[in-house]
């Protein structure tokens, strides 16, 4: 197979698993629409996905899937920060002072990027999805074909992180009134809590 097909083929496969509401999705859409950091937040999202495909495409994925030990620890962590995540964004939801400006105030530099690595390493689905599914799937391919299919993999979540980071601002005029922000947290605290309580149903189930 030509390398731009196994690219088209990589890129594709990107774009459906990152191509979904979750935490990182969530956190970078309220950066986008707050304007704060986005360039920074979105980059690291986008690499982070990038050094994961390498991994898999290198080989790691076969490790991470042997490695009960290595998602349970990634599970845990995963459920007892997005529960965290969850209460706080319920609370900006309820809390009418936070609104009151119309625009809620952005969290500093580092206490953003240290929230965006969390959301990218203690969650355990990035694992599966970008080091084992895409890792295994380029095993499919040979030589310049396995390179161009990761890297079209990665290029599907630059571009859709830096499009929903910078795209979120579009839809500022809706988010001028305090109600759209209470909405958007009490969307974002659901998806926190429901992503937490199917972290701990599997490390009940095992």
């Amino acid at each position: 197979m030509p390398p731009i097909s196994a690219a088209l083929s990589g890129f594709f496969l990107g774009a459906s698993l990152i191509i979904a509401i979750g935490a990182q999705n969530a956190f970078i859409l309220r950066q986008g629409l707050l304007r704060s950091h986005v360039f920074v937040l979105c980059l690291i999202c986008a690499l982070s996905d990038a050094v994961l495909i390498a991994a898999g495409v290198a080989g790691l994925g076969t490790l991470v899937s042997r490695s009960p030990i290595l998602l349970s620890v990634a599970s845990l962590g995963g459920m007892l920060f997005l529960g965290a995540y969850a209460v706080l964004a319920f609370r900006r939801a309820l809390h009418p002072g936070a609104l009151q400006t119309g625009t809620p105030k952005a969290v500093g530099l580092k206490a953003a990027v240290a929230t965006c690595l969390a959301f990218t390493f203690l969650n355990p689905h990035v694992y599966l999805d970008t080091v084992v599914l895409v890792g295994s799937l380029s095993a499919g391919y040979e030589g310049a074909g396995r390179l161009a299919f990761g890297a079209g993999a990665a290029l599907a979540s630059f571009i859709w992180f830096f499009g929903l980071g910078y795209g979120a601002r579009l839809l500022q005029p809706v988010f001028a009134k305090p109600a759209a922000w209470r909405v958007l947290d009490v969307f974002i605290g659901i998806v926190m809590a429901l992503l937490a309580t199917s972290l701990g149903a599997r490390l009940v189930t095992g």
